[in-house]
């Protein structure tokens, strides 16, 4: 179970203040007490998904940006902290729902950005 606490909550609030998606992913990961992953199901669900599982479902949808995540500007973005960027490129520039961009952003910073982006490493 990953947890993002209410003092990063309102970090990221500040970050994404300009990202009404954004907040309303925030605002259901507070509702969630932090649990992303419960977030990121009840986010899809509410946008039309259907979550075929509810243990480690987001890290499955975060593997499958995985690669968009890993490019050399996304990757810095995330690095140093600012994930407005990385949010609006992903919402913006793939076809995930925008409301789930937020939380497989948390995903990939929580996991630690060089560990998330090390299975392509190799390949690249």
């Amino acid at each position: 179970m990953m947890i993002v606490n209410l003092e990063e909550i309102e970090q990221y609030r500040t970050k994404l203040a300009d990202d009404p998606v954004a907040l309303h992913a925030l605002d259901m990961i507070e509702d969630c007490e932090g649990d992303l992953e419960d977030a990121a199901i009840a986010l899809a669900l509410h946008s039309g998904q259907e979550p075929n599982e509810s243990n480690r479902w987001l890290e499955g949808l975060s593997k499958r940006w995985r690669a968009f995540l890993c490019q050399a500007g996304i990757k810095d973005s995330l690095m140093s902290g600012s994930i407005a960027n990385a949010v609006k490129l992903l919402a913006a520039e793939t076809d995930i729902p925008a409301v789930l961009a937020t939380p497989v952003i948390l995903f990939a910073i929580k996991t630690g950005v060089e560990d998330f982006c090390k299975p392509l490493q190799g390949k690249i």
